[in-house]
């Protein structure tokens, strides 16, 4: 039965895009509706508040509506979309050309020991306002390695920066994310007693 249910989803999701395609208006505040809660969260980390974030959002369905005739129904859609939604948020970056705005890595220096999963230890909601406050260069790179799941040499090309720095950019993220997962448990624990 269960089966079914999704079966079901996929044609009616499918319906949408083509009536979208179509330039239908409603469909589209449907298809928007379905997919703008997933999609906020995704421009969220990489936008450096909610009002950027929702630039990128709505930037990224216009793309998404301009382009949907593009989409030919072979793997997923919101993958599709969300690609579209990452590539709105590389260009507004790269158009701010903030690429070599970095942060001087000594002042955040910590014992780090390799690469546990930071998100264990703290909320989403909490990891998400860290990931808003890294440096954009820091920011992006850790976006597209660990949401995207993206290789160096991919995020090299896509930010025009050498492997090197997207690999070293990666790291000094995850010590200032380390710092902050550090200085919010503090923080916690002051609160406690």
């Amino acid at each position: 039965m269960h089966h079914t249910f999704n079966h079901n989803m996929q044609e009616q999701l499918n319906q949408l895009i083509h009536e979208c395609a179509k330039g239908e208006r409603h469909s589209q505040s449907r298809l928007y509706a379905l997919l703008a809660p997933k999609m906020f969260v995704v421009c969220l980390r990489y936008g450096r508040n909610r009002e950027e974030a929702e630039e990128t959002l709505q930037e990224g369905f216009m793309k998404v509506f301009e382009n949907i005739q593009q989409f030919k129904f072979s793997g997923s859609f919101e993958g599709w979309v969300r690609k579209i939604m990452v590539n709105c948020a590389l260009q507004k970056f790269r158009s701010k050309s903030q690429l070599h705005a970095v942060v001087n890595i000594d002042d955040v220096k910590t014992e780090y020991g390799g690469n546990e999963n930071i998100s264990a230890e703290i909320g989403t909601k909490e990891l998400l306002k860290m990931v808003q406050l890294l440096p954009p260069a820091y920011r992006m790179v850790f976006n597209l390695y660990v949401f995207e799941g993206m290789k160096h040499r991919e995020i090299a090309e896509l930010l025009g920066i050498s492997e090197g720095t997207s690999k070293s950019n990666l790291s000094d993220a995850r010590v200032i994310l380390q710092k902050f997962v550090i200085k919010s448990a503090q923080i916690a624990k002051q609160n406690i007693n």
